[in-house]
């Protein structure tokens, strides 16, 4: 199958634009809430192990900027050039290097103990043999024994009733969260919906490839790691049926 690079109207590099870049941070709520970050940052600088860590798809710096902060040298792959900008308003160049291009080729320089992707940020990849591609390309930065982490969503599927194509994942004063799926594809297309104070509203949409906790561990296997863990959070909650989300780490054999 080759690369897909429009799902649901949207292409991959029109949805990462200096409008995106420009509101993405929200300090202190949402993703970036202390009751969220830290305890990202924490289990990050543990699996680091005192060695040096790099990023896929570093983004604004959410992450990067706070575990460099504990110590842990971050390096950062993106591909968006506006996110990188907002990143520089954080931390310059020689704090946080960052290469510009796509995590599943991109090579950044030396070798790290840690390798890591949060928030979903795989299924930006939109094929398989993309996403296979990043492992076997975090599998190249790592040293003998370092890990690649990846913190993903589970799909919402089986609370769709049979014949509906989508679902809300999220519901709040002045936002309105929609997932609509092609199961055929594994392809999602996230819809946000956020409300004036008027009639009018403004939408935003971002194409993902859903992956099951299964098909990653096989995604590992053939890039040569070994299964290390898997929680429901980054504090390593136990990982259920029921759980919505997974923090899977896999190591090099050392």
């Amino acid at each position: 199958m080759p690369p897909a690079t429009i799902v649901g109207g949207m292409r991959q590099d029109e949805i990462w634009d200096t409008e995106t870049a420009e509101r993405y941070d929200t300090p202190g709520t949402g993703m970036f809430a202390p009751e969220v970050l830290g305890p990202t940052v924490d289990r990050l600088a543990e699996l680091a192990d005192g060695g040096r860590a790099l990023e896929f798809a570093i983004g604004t710096g959410r992450v990067a900027v706070p575990l460099a902060e504990r110590g842990v040298p971050v390096t950062g792959i993106e591909l968006s050039r506006p996110m990188i900008a907002q990143l520089r308003t954080k931390a310059d160049e020689a704090r946080i290097p960052v290469v510009v291009g796509d995590m599943a080729e991109a090579t950044a320089p030396g070798t790290y103990t840690l390798v890591y992707l949060v928030f979903n940020t795989i299924s930006n990849l939109l094929t398989q043999q993309e996403q296979v591609a990043c492992f076997r390309n975090a599998a190249r930065h790592l040293e003998p024994g370092g890990r690649f982490v990846i913190e993903l969503g589970v799909p919402e599927l089986r609370v769709i009733p049979p014949g509906q194509q989508g679902m809300i994942f999220h519901h709040e004063p002045g936002y309105l969260g929609i997932d609509t799926y092609d199961v055929l594809t594994q392809h999602l297309v996230s819809h946000h919906v956020r409300f004036g104070e008027g009639r009018e509203a403004r939408i935003s949409r971002c194409p993902q490839r859903y992956v099951w906790p299964a098909e990653l561990d096989l995604m590992a296997q053939l890039a040569g790691f070994e299964f290390e863990s898997r929680h429901a959070d980054w504090s390593k909650a136990e990982f259920t049926a029921e759980s919505r989300s997974h923090v899977s780490v896999y190591r090099l054999p050392a």
